[in-house]
This record gives structure tokens, C-alpha cells and sequence, in this order.
């Protein structure tokens, strides 16, 4: 991984990390990578995004790229719309779930899926050098393409919604107006929470990341289900009409049963993360569902999903790849699905969902120096002292984040107030380091 790419993108701190002398840089990279591309370009709510578009659209222009700005839409339409279209790039503006101050920029390739890192780093090869290409494109806007993105999502399932309440948190964000009109067309009822174009409260105490929220919401309205998206909408957590929330570990387990029972799991394997809860793989594993792990981040498991030509993956933070539909995480599309799934059924989120969790203790560290820290020696130590008292129940997992600069840390065991204890230990290192 390069020095500016994470798992998802490059991101950072408005002014600070992310520049528009970044943003032009990248866009004149990618007009070198390919000879006079043609490019799709969006953003989600946020107030730096239309400086970092026209930023990054005027160094592809420069290098000959032809760009098409397509307005704020989820990533995912992005995505859809750089496939579908033939695009040799798509990007989006988007920070996804971080607060207001972040932006950031993701690269797809002509197939709709996230850059690798080997491309990554070749793209870095040409913006780090600033290896400025001078040739001429063009530049225009197309603001009602995504229409075509929202046809999708309707076609994705023959459901009528019908006397359905459903409950939407869009986060402020880029699915503001797509999630609500898409279940609108689904004849649902709807209630819409924080369902405004307002990037300055963007994931503002609202969003996946605060599903207290959401939980109040659904109960207030005696909603049948809710959910809740993070800014730019590739990820999204449900909640049941009893207030339970569902997590991308459980919505997975819930639709790959029920693609299994309709004979479309293909070689009924599954693809989670490192990350997901041993007790959705345990129950997988008696509904003879294979868990295939991979490394934290969207675009690992997609590539997993590639290779295996597998139909389902997902991250427990709420990324679900459904590989016949999108090509990457899609929030309004797996809620979508999930709904399809209770509205088939005709049973509650809650009666779908049959597992016993094994309880995880979850923690995000602040660092200012994240590789320092996880190449520590000591820290490694306690890591084998802990796993080898935890074993055979238990797990540790310690990683630097891919967009900030944390450290995430999961303590896996059948004893909560046990875990907690173990995970507090890691934190108390990591914070002298």
C-alpha cells in the first residue's frame, strides 16, 4: 500500500490531507495511466466536495481525460454507472463514514470494482512524481444519469412493498434522495430521518455509526424495519420494529440462507473478513454455508468473490457486495434484499436471525503514528500472551485502520466482561506507545 491509499480510497482532513492540489494531481495521474480517458465523477453532501470534483476534473482535462460529472449519488451508483457506461474510470468525493471535516476520493476501475493495490501504487507513481500531462478534454455534466442508477435498485427485486413501514436514516449523505424514492416506488411507507442534502451535518450524530438514533425512530413510528446508511451509502445497519439492531455479519447470515434456499448461493460459500463473528461462521457451517475469511476491507472481499465467482460477501460494519446486482458495497440495494427476504418470508427481522453470537469487545484508538505502533515489540508481546490464555475460544485482532489513523482492536470470547478486560489491556499499550 502507498503512502496515500488506504483500504477504501484515499482520505483525510479537508485542507490538511486532502488538497485540491491533490485532487488535480490524482486526476491528471489517471489521464496517464490511460490515454484520454473517459471519466465519471461524483460526490456525496459534503461542502469540500465541489472544489475537490472541480479540482480533480480540471488535472484530468488537462491531461486529455473526457469527464462527466453525474451529481451526489452512492458510491455504488458510481460503481453501476462506470460499467454500464463504459467509463474507464469513475470516482467518488466522499469521506463515507467520517465526520463533516474529512473528504477523500475512491477510484474505480472500467469493471465498476475498487482499484487493486498494485494499481494503487501506480497511480501513486505518477501524482507523488508529479508527472503533469498537458493535453486538452472535455468536461460536462449529465445530472440526470442517475436515473438509471435508480431504475436499478427498483428492478433489483420484483417485491411490492406494500404495507411495509419502513424507517430511513440516509446520514445526510449521498443517498438523501435516492433511498427514499426508491422504496416510495416500492409502495412502502416512509419515514425519513436526517434525509437532507446537508453536508455540513453529514454522519452528524445520525447514520450507521449512531444507530441509537435509528432505534428511537423506528420505535416511535412502529416501524417493521429500519436502516440506516453511513454518507456515501455503501454500507448500512438495520433495525428490527423491536428495536434489534443488525449489523452486516447478521444481514449476511439472513441472505445467504435465503439464497441458499432458493438454490443461487453458488458452491453455498459466503465470503466475510477476519472480522466476522465466529458465531455467524459456526451457524453458517450447520446450514452447510462455507465462510470464507479475508482481510478487513470491502475491496478484499470482493476480490475473494472475484476469484471464486461467489455471489455474497460482506464486513460486519455494514459493506454487503451482492455480486449480481453491484460490484461493490451497495446500502439501498441490501436493504432492498433484506426487505425482499421479509416480505417472502412473512416473518420479522428478528425471526429471521437464529444465531448465537459469540461476544466481540470492540475498541478504535486514536494514534499519531499507527504503523509505529503495530510493529511495536511489546504490544506483540501481550498479543501472544492474551491469545495463548484465550485459546482455543477465543481471538484477538489488531490492525491499523485503513482510512485513519486508529488502531482497531477485537477481543473475540465466550466471556464479554472477560474480553472487555483483555481489550482494555491493548488499549492501555497502545497508549503508552
Amino acid at each position: 500500500m502507498g503512502n496515500y491509499f488506504g483500504t477504501d480510497g484515499v482520505r483525510g482532513i479537508y485542507g490538511k490531507t486532502i488538497t485540491s492540489e491533490l485532487a488535480f494531481d490524482i486526476g491528471n495521474a489517471l489521464s496517464q495511466i490511460k490515454h484520454n480517458p473517459r471519466i465519471v465523477v461524483g460526490t456525496d453532501t459534503r461542502l469540500s466536495g465541489s472544489v475537490l470534483m472541480l479540482s480533480l476534473s480540471a488535472g484530468a482535462v488537462k491531461g486529455g481525460a473526457n469527464v462527466t460529472y453525474v451529481g451526489i449519488l452512492p458510491t455504488a451508483g458510481i460503481s453501476y454507472l462506470t460499467e454500464k457506461h463504459h467509463f474507464d474510470f469513475g470516482v467518488m468525493i466522499t469521506a463515507s463514514h467520517n465526520s463533516a471535516e474529512y473528504n477523500g476520493i475512491k477510484v474505480f476501475n472500467s469493471k465498476g470494482t475498487k482499484l487493486s493495490d498494485e494499481d494503487c501504487a501506480f497511480l501513486e507513481e505518477f501524482f507523488q512524481n508529479k508527472y503533469v500531462c498537458e493535453r486538452c478534454g472535455q468536461f460536462k455534466s449529465q445530472l440526470k444519469l442517475p436515473e438509471e442508477y435508480v431504475s436499478h435498485l427498483s428492478a433489483s427485486s420484483t417485491c411490492n412493498f406494500e404495507n411495509m413501514k419502513i424507517c430511513l436514516d440516509a446520514s445526510n449523505g449521498a443517498s438523501f434522495k435516492v433511498a427514499p424514492r426508491v422504496f416510495k416506488m416500492k409502495n412502502a411507507q416512509v419515514c425519513c430521518f436526517s434525509c437532507k442534502n446537508d453536508g455540513a451535518h453529514i454522519n452528524d450524530d445520525c447514520g450507521s455509526l449512531h444507530i441509537e438514533n435509528l432505534i428511537e425512530k423506528v420505535q416511535k413510528t412502529q416501524s417493521d424495519i429500519g436502516f440506516a446508511f453511513d454518507g456515501d451509502a455503501d454500507r448500512v445497519i438495520a433495525v428490527s420494529g423491536s428495536g434489534k439492531v443488525f449489523d452486516g455479519d447478521k444481514i449476511m447470515y439472513i441472505l445467504a440462507k435465503h439464497l441458499k434456499t432458493q438454490g443461487k448461493l453458488f458452491a453455498n460459500s459466503v465470503v466475510g473478513t477476519s472480522h466476522t463473528n465466529s458465531g455467524i461462521m459456526l451457524e453458517l457451517n450447520k446450514n452447510k454455508i462455507n465462510l470464507i475469511r479475508t482481510d478487513i476491507g470491502d475491496k478484499y472481499v470482493i476480490e475473494a468473490m472475484e476469484k471464486m465467482n461467489l455471489v455474497l460477501g460482506g464486513e460486519q460494519s455494514g459493506h454487503i457486495i451482492i455480486r449480481d446486482y453491484a460490484k461493490t458495497g451497495d446500502g439501498v440495494l441490501t436493504a432492498i434484499k433484506l426487505c425482499e427476504v421479509v416480505k417472502t418470508s412473512g416473518k420479522t427481522l428478528d425471526e429471521l436471525f437464529d444465531v448465537q453470537m459469540i461476544p466481540q469487545a470492540n475498541l478504535n484508538i486514536a494514534v499519531k503514528d499507527k504503523i509505529k505502533v503495530i510493529n511495536n515489540e511489546n504490544l506483540n508481546h501481550l498479543l501472544t500472551k492474551i491469545s495463548s490464555e484465550i485459546a482455543p475460544a477465543g481471538r484477538i485482532l489488531v490492525r491499523a485502520s485503513g482510512t485513519e489513523e486508529k488502531i482497531r482492536v477485537m477481543v473475540e470470547y465466550t466471556d464479554f466482561e472477560k474480553a472487555q478486560e483483555y481489550a482494555d489491556q491493548i488499549k492501555g499499550l497502545i497508549e503508552k506507545i
